[in-house]
């Protein structure tokens, strides 16, 4: 792992880990990684470990939920489920453990499409920070996305409600702009209809 870090780093790339296991994590933090994926069973060493080296930790804690209310649904088979239940919610307090304990954290999904939230600990705008400015910085694209400000990709969504006070409203996006070109502007339509 740590050739491989070194090698990607030397190229200016970014290193991902897939780490769900206590040793695991700790093995690809010395390594040089720069995020663990998962990190199921982090423990404080492991949570310490991340402070030290700048490690981001991207939990996909949003997944369990929707493997337990859909999993049997969709043909995952029983002892899964029931591995995602005995775990999840490790993962979880492990998640509060270390946000409490002020490792870098960036949003992760896991790649899965069902519906995100807000708990266990993370307030909106801290949720809001770790999908856009601190995920920018563990990709490398700061200083070019993840604010808004000259020079920035212009990727901004709008929403009708204030995300600080009601994470669920950025569920309800009524316009998007990629790089500076307007895809979605619902009010602009409402206008429109109404002339």
């Amino acid at each position: 792992m740590k050739a491989i870090a070194d090698e990607a780093h030397k190229l200016g790339r970014k290193v991902a880990a897939h780490a769900h296991g206590t040793q695991s994590i700790k093995d690809a933090i010395r390594a040089g990684i720069d995020s663990i994926e998962h990190s199921s069973l982090i423990d404080e060493e492991g949570i310490a470990l991340a402070k030290q080296h700048g490690t981001f930790l991207v939990f996909d804690i949003y997944n369990d939920d929707y493997i337990l209310a859909e999993g049997a649904k969709v043909g995952m088979l029983p002892e899964s489920i029931e591995k995602e239940r005995r775990l999840g919610k490790l993962q979880r307090q492990n998640f509060r453990k270390a946000y409490l304990g002020g490792a870098r954290m960036a949003f992760g999904t896991d790649g899965g499409v069902y519906p995100h939230g807000v708990e266990w600990g993370m307030k909106p705008i801290e949720a809001i920070r770790a999908a856009t400015t601190d995920a920018a910085v563990l990709l490398g694209l700061d200083g070019q996305v993840g604010s808004i400000e000259p020079q920035y990709s212009a990727d901004v969504i709008a929403v009708d409600g204030n995300p600080l006070e009601d994470a669920a409203v950025l569920g309800r996006v009524k316009f998007v702009m990629k790089e500076g070109k307007i895809y979605r502007n619902d009010w602009a339509e409402a206008n429109h209809h109404r002339d």
